[in-house]
């Protein structure tokens, strides 16, 4: 059989980011039924962290629960990956004894080791390159509230070099659909040029455009969705914290900026998030913002995508 991992969006049609989207919500609406809750009965997720977070541990082990499996947390914070043993060596052992494996980790060089020698499927936690898990969950609340894809504009405002950028970026192509990445000029806040050419390829047959821009107000105009995340993510020093404030405050989202989108836009952050900084604590708190409704949605998409790569979405 062939295996289906998860490292970045663009490893999905959108007809299969479709399907796990609806799958998900078909669960969430009905998640204790038989149907779903003895699913994996016997199986076991592996869980490599090398990040700490909060959302995608007790999504992926209640996930995991729910479907009537079990899920091990691994910290490799205090047992590096490919120090005492190659990530090889440990992902084909690891691989012996659990179902799917799945991983936070720092670089996606780490991610490509592992589904080159892992005989189960393998998901991206999260890694410096993509964060699949996040966007999918990210889909399926903009299409809860919104209905559709068709027609939309996402803009994302910030530090534009990272994992959520480049997955957002991806799937808005994928979905033929309006993106804005508003960011300073400065090319350290700007996304890796190969996420823009990757992008660009698949706009070819979707129609979508990718623009970045630095200009906050022309972001904002005709958005459907705003979008924030953290100024610093995990590995920026502290003592970068006041010059990457100076830079990134003027790409504020605060209600000025929503006032220019549309007057139906939501509001969205993956979390955590800092009131004051990338967005306003009177726009994160506001009639607008769905962050906690997003946040949910991680458990949801977590056992659909699960399913899938176990080719048991059915």
């Amino acid at each position: 059989m062939h295996l289906r991992h998860l490292t970045k969006v663009s490893d999905f049609t959108r007809e299969e980011c479709e399907a796990i989207i609806d799958y998900s919500i078909q669960m969430k609406a009905d998640k204790w039924n038989s149907k779903y809750t003895s699913k994996l009965q016997h199986r076991t997720l592996l869980m490599f962290f090398a990040k700490p977070s909060l959302r995608t541990r007790v999504s992926f082990e209640t996930g995991m629960n729910q479907l009537g499996g079990h899920a091990i947390f691994y910290s490799i914070k205090d047992s590096p990956l490919g120090v005492k043993e190659t990530i090889e060596d440990t992902t084909k052992c690891a691989s012996r004894y659990v179902d799917i494996i799945s991983a936070r980790v720092f670089k996606r060089e780490e991610i490509r080791k592992m589904v080159e020698n892992s005989d189960v499927p393998v998901i991206n936690m999260l890694d410096d390159f993509a964060h699949p898990c996040q966007i999918l969950c990210d889909f399926q609340t903009i299409k809860e509230k919104k209905g559709t894809f068709d027609g939309l504009k996402l803009s994302f405002y910030g530090d534009c070099e990272n994992n959520v950028t480049y997955d957002l970026m991806r799937m808005a192509a994928i979905f033929g659909m309006k993106m804005d990445v508003v960011c300073p000029s400065d090319p350290i806040y700007a996304p890796a040029q190969e996420v823009i050419d990757e992008c660009a390829e698949i706009s070819k047959t979707t129609g979508a455009v990718i623009r970045v821009v630095h200009d906050v107000m022309e972001g904002a105009k005709d958005s459907d969705i705003l979008y924030a995340d953290s100024w610093m993510s995990y590995g920026i020093p502290k003592e970068e914290e006041e010059k990457r404030v100076k830079a990134l405050m003027p790409f504020q989202i605060n209600m000025d900026v929503m006032k220019a989108a549309k007057s139906d836009a939501i509001f969205m952050n993956c979390l955590p998030a800092k009131r004051g900084y990338e967005e306003s604590a009177e726009v994160i708190d506001g009639p607008q913002s769905i962050v906690f409704d997003q946040a949910e949605n991680r458990l949801h998409v977590q056992k659909a995508i699960i399913l899938f790569v176990l080719g048991m979405m059915d």
